[in-house]
């Protein structure tokens, strides 16, 4: 089940603006062509930025999302009919013999339990042709990111929706788990809509022991060129 922010289409209208600087996506369309990748699977695509942005490019893609409203967003966008678009679970991915399989932003973060992260990696692995890569990131949990979220505010004017005002909350930690409130206030109506957002800060021995577990090798770990030092981008291929 997606947050409100991805399926309540007040907020996914939205989302983009809030979204801030996509620059990770070229580093991600990168790896693409440097694997030289022709079909590639997007895991959370949500509003579908990457994928278009593939297709774009003359790769072959597919985008999962279980978020149908942020997939609404997503086929407006210019080369949204050059993308197969999947509306469900990781249950919805069907074996495609895919070359590269991604997860950008926050998306591996975002399947908090064991079994929930280790069905969607047994989907990555099974969309994917041997010799395919699986590729993502997330957040080092000795970097404690968190702690610079609490009482961060936006303001944005968009056309059509007029001044929307954006202030987030850290509501809480506990171990890996880490909880936080958006309250969007929509000044030209008064409307104001929350949304709340949990992410798991996995070790990276324990993301690592999960693709071995999966089926996985894992190639190498980089750095994220636009958190340096904050973000571990893990380089997984299945090997049969």
């Amino acid at each position: 089940m997606a947050d409100p922010l991805f399926e309540v289409p007040r907020l996914v209208a939205i989302y983009d603006v809030f979204d801030g600087d996509r620059g990770d996506l070229e580093v991600y369309a990168a790896m693409a062509a440097e694997f030289g990748a022709r079909m590639v699977v997007d895991i959370g695509c949500g509003t579908g930025t990457f994928g278009c942005l593939l297709a774009s490019r003359g790769f072959s893609v597919v985008g999962l999302d279980p978020a149908g409203a942020s997939l609404d967003v997503a086929r407006t966008k210019p080369f949204a009919d050059q993308v197969r678009w999947l509306h469900g679970s990781v249950a919805a991915l069907p074996a495609l013999g895919a070359d590269l399989v991604t997860m950008t932003g926050n998306v591996a973060q975002v399947f908090g339990s064991d079994a929930e992260w280790i069905a969607v990696l047994r989907a990555a692995f099974a969309a994917l042709r041997p010799g395919g890569r699986l590729v993502f990131e997330t957040r080092d949990p000795e970097r404690r990111a968190w702690q610079s979220w609490d009482g961060g505010r936006e303001r944005a004017e968009i056309p059509g929706v007029g001044v929307v005002e954006v202030v987030a909350e850290l509501t809480e930690v506990r171990d890996e788990y880490v909880s936080f409130r958006r309250t969007y206030t929509f000044v030209s109506d008064g409307a104001v809509l929350t949304s709340d957002s949990t992410l798991r800060f996995r070790s990276r021995a324990s993301v690592a022991d999960s693709l071995t577990a999966t089926g996985f090798t894992v190639d190498e770990v980089r750095d994220a060129p636009d958190r340096p030092g904050l973000e571990m981008v893990f380089v997984a291929r299945r090997v049969r």
